[in-house]
């Protein structure tokens, strides 16, 4: 599709959450195919931008700076969340940020709304394969229960929402770092590393989020608006492959050993492992989801699968992981609440 013609279906766009991992990609995503201005809300200051880009400060805990942000907007993509933190927090920004956004939106007439969140709303594994339909959400995090209260929101309102699972790439600030942590603190597999796991490239989950933007207006009514999918690479990933991936990145060998999941996470504490047991699971049990609704209508198939998504990303890892390495400490969390932090 020309630029010009991308311009006319999308028309003007705003990001949130754009200095983040997967906003960052989205943003890098938007700019590659043109078509348009993109507004990028943001707390501090956006760094250099693009000849479409336009930068505006925001804060998704204080309504009052979001008045006039979606004035000339037609689709508005929400990639801003706290992902740990304290409940009052997490409500502050996930919930009732989302819903000041949502009000703004409306007032400003925009036409869609795209809402990023996450698989870790369903709870505790092992899930082995539900489609977007089969499986209701059991969220056990302040994070998680709060952006599904803004999943509904969102929903309610005739948005959409995209739940991802792991995601890696240049900017993964825990999976992948968490998985070398593993392996230098337990010298066995999880359950002999059988698992699966639902992964998804940011490069991917980008490209997704920018093609919701780019939907023609029926398809949007027909197949978006109101509606969950799920987004993944498409095949599982085993955890063995996961771990040897990463202990190829990371200069480790991988455990020929097999322990039950329960004993490798003792040794693993013990070991002053810094990811919580939460996230623990989410590397060694069963958490894999179907995402053939979403690829089905959009008409993009899978791709070329883990390993060799994971193979364009191995040098940025060896580089990240080796520094941390050498200088004594894991760059797995910031604390044993999880992931970092990323919002306006």
């Amino acid at each position: 599709m020309r630029p010009a013609d991308r311009a006319a279906r999308r028309g003007a766009v705003l990001l949130t959450g754009a200095s983040g991992f997967v906003g960052g990609a989205v943003r890098t995503e938007l700019a590659a195919r043109g078509g348009g201005p993109v507004r990028l809300a943001v707390r501090s200051g956006a760094g250099p931008t693009g000849p479409d880009e336009q930068p505006r400060t925001a804060d998704l805990t204080r309504p009052g700076t979001l008045r006039g942000l979606c004035t000339g907007v037609d689709t508005v993509l929400h990639l801003a969340s706290l992902v740990s933190g304290e409940p009052a927090r997490c409500r502050a920004v996930n919930t009732d940020g989302t819903a000041a956004l949502l009000a703004e939106a409306a007032r400003a007439g925009v036409r869609r709304f795209v809402l990023l969140s996450t698989t870790a709303v369903y709870g505790p594994g092992p899930h082995r394969g539900p489609a977007e339909d089969d499986l209701r959400p059991a969220p056990v995090s302040a994070a998680s229960a709060t952006r599904l209260a803004a999943e509904r929101l969102v929903l309610a309102a005739g948005g959409t929402v995209l739940r991802a699972p792991l995601v890696y790439g240049a900017g993964d600030a825990w999976v992948v770092p968490g998985a070398a942590a593993l392996l230098a603190a337990v010298p066995a597999l999880p359950d002999g590393g059988t698992a699966l796991l639902s992964l998804v490239d940011v490069r991917e989950l980008a490209a997704v989020v920018a093609d919701l933007a780019d939907l023609p207006p029926d398809a949007w009514a027909a197949r978006a608006a109101g509606r969950v999918h799920h987004v993944t690479d498409g095949a599982p990933v085993r955890a063995a492959d996961l771990l040897a991936a990463v202990g190829r990145a990371a200069g480790r060998p991988v455990p020929a050993r097999a322990l039950p999941a329960d004993a490798c996470f003792r040794l693993f504490d013990a070991a002053g492992g810094r990811l919580s047991r939460r996230q623990f699971d989410l590397l060694a049990v069963d958490h894999w989801y179907a995402d053939r609704r979403l690829r089905s209508w959009l008409r993009r198939p899978s791709g070329p699968g883990f390993a060799a998504r994971f193979a364009d990303h191995h040098d940025w890892y060896c580089s990240r992981l080796t520094q941390a390495a050498a200088q004594g400490r894991s760059r797995v969390s910031q604390g044993r609440a999880g992931h970092p932090r990323t919002h306006l």
